[in-house]
């Protein structure tokens, strides 16, 4: 890979930094529940993807620190989205899952976000949807790297 803080990729590199940082911030606003905050939200999405993990894994996952989590999950166990449950093999631990409601919340969540950027990318061009398209599993290998 080549030097990217010079010339063109550099300026390649901060065009893709501010357009995936604007478009974040339109998705956030297309949110289902105004109550919860992105943090709270993250969180049971990443529950959605891993099943189920106890508070000290979410810390790890979510960039926050354990004390931190330990209130988020406090607050969503506190609105209905997650359940604690004893973990498997270590009785000083808890297991963190969303809850079926979680799940519905987080559906029509990705149904609304999805509609969002299905009406911006109405606005393209059949090359422009193409590139689009190409560049997907790139932006997410980027978003778990």
């Amino acid at each position: 890979m080549s030097d990217l803080t010079h010339g063109d990729d550099a300026a390649a590199v901060n065009s893709l930094r501010s357009a995936v940082m604007r478009l974040s911030r339109r998705l956030k606003h297309q949110r289902v529940d105004e109550s919860l905050s992105p943090t709270e939200m993250s969180v049971l999405g990443t529950l959605s993807l891993c099943g189920k993990a106890t508070p000290g894994e979410l810390a790890r996952k979510e960039h926050v620190q354990p004390p931190s989590m330990t209130r988020i999950v406090a607050l969503l166990e506190a609105k209905g989205l997650v359940r604690l449950e004893p973990h498997p093999e270590d009785r000083r631990q808890k297991v963190v899952t969303k809850t079926e409601q979680a799940e519905a919340m987080l559906e029509e969540s990705r149904r609304k976000r999805n509609a969002f950027l299905a009406t911006l990318v109405e606005g393209l061009d059949e090359d422009e949807w193409a590139k689009l398209r190409a560049a997907a599993p790139v932006l997410e290998k980027l978003a778990h790297l």
